[in-house]
């Protein structure tokens, strides 16, 4: 593992002025400020079709499953639509598998419009566990989004530090992952 690991955020977001897409971008600021490379992938900038069991090479399929396998550790953030993860974020979990995941650190953020996210940060979870991955302790859940941002910043500094701590944490645990892929 190089000292300098890298972290990629998967945005689960379609929005254009995606609270998702804000709360990722301070996550890989924390991660950058650990000493990590980071990159975003923003899945409206992706050509990702309905994922087909049959054709699991269409589009951009092949560069997001090496940017996820090169990946130390990867951030997965999803809005919250009727208790669930988004329709893109599940798309682009489709297409990836254990040979993308096994032993990398995975992060979780979800946010919500109104209060409840648990139900999709426990879909994620179990997500993770399936292949293979190593979900974080300290995961982040946003109620209430479009109340917590304001000119794309956050409102709530204890919001944003707790968001920031998800990119710290999967940063140095991506360097001391002793499961990390050789």
């Amino acid at each position: 593992m190089a000292a300098e690991p890298l972290v990629v955020a998967i945005c689960g977001s379609l929005r254009e002025t995606s609270y998702t897409r804000l709360a990722l971008e301070g996550a890989l600021a924390g991660a950058t400020a650990s000493g990590a490379r980071t990159e975003l992938v923003d899945l409206r900038e992706w050509d990702l079709p309905l994922f087909d069991p049959d054709d699991r090479e269409r589009g951009d399929a092949s560069r997001l499953k090496r940017l996820v396998r090169d990946a130390d550790a990867v951030l997965l953030g999803t809005p919250v639509y009727h208790g669930m993860v988004s329709s893109a974020l599940k798309n682009a979990f489709d297409y990836l598998g254990k040979a993308e995941f096994e032993g990398t650190i995975v992060g979780l953020l979800a946010t919500a419009g109104g209060g409840s996210y648990a139900a999709t940060l426990e879909h994620l979870r179990t997500g993770v566990r399936t292949v293979h991955g190593w979900a974080l302790p300290h995961e982040v859940g946003i109620r209430d989004a479009s109340d917590e941002f304001e000119n794309g910043a956050f409102v709530d500094p204890e919001l944003e530090q707790r968001v920031r701590k998800l990119g710290r944490m999967a940063a140095t645990y991506a360097r001391e992952n002793p499961h990390a892929r050789e």
